[in-house]
């Protein structure tokens, strides 16, 4: 199903428990499989949910511990909150906005 969800994606957010941050490599391991490096071909942001308003890694620990390249944003939200969520989409959203206009030719 995952390879359908993502054809034609225009980008991707990786939500991150840092209470269990073993169980996120399969999702970070599937946009490097599907040769869609982060930030390359679509945009990809990770964010990392804040359960009680506490993240247990800070972000260069979760960046760290998940290989992930400096040049993919990394965001705390948390996915109980509306506007949280919406916040992190955007971070997602002006990835993929810049990707485009940095493509465009001059």
């Amino acid at each position: 199903m995952w390879d359908d969800v993502v054809e034609g994606a225009l980008g991707g957010l990786v939500i991150v428990d840092t209470r269990r941050l073993d169980d996120c490599y399969a999702a970070v391991d599937y946009f490097e499989h599907k040769d869609i490096p982060f930030a390359v071909a679509v945009a990809v942001a990770v964010a990392v949910n804040a359960f009680d308003g506490e993240v247990e890694h800070d972000l260069d620990e979760v960046r760290w511990a998940l290989d992930v390249s400096e040049h993919i944003p990394l965001t705390v939200f948390d996915a109980r909150e509306t506007g949280s969520v919406r916040d992190a989409l955007l971070v997602v959203l002006d990835v993929a906005l810049a990707r485009a206009t940095s493509a465009e030719p001059a």
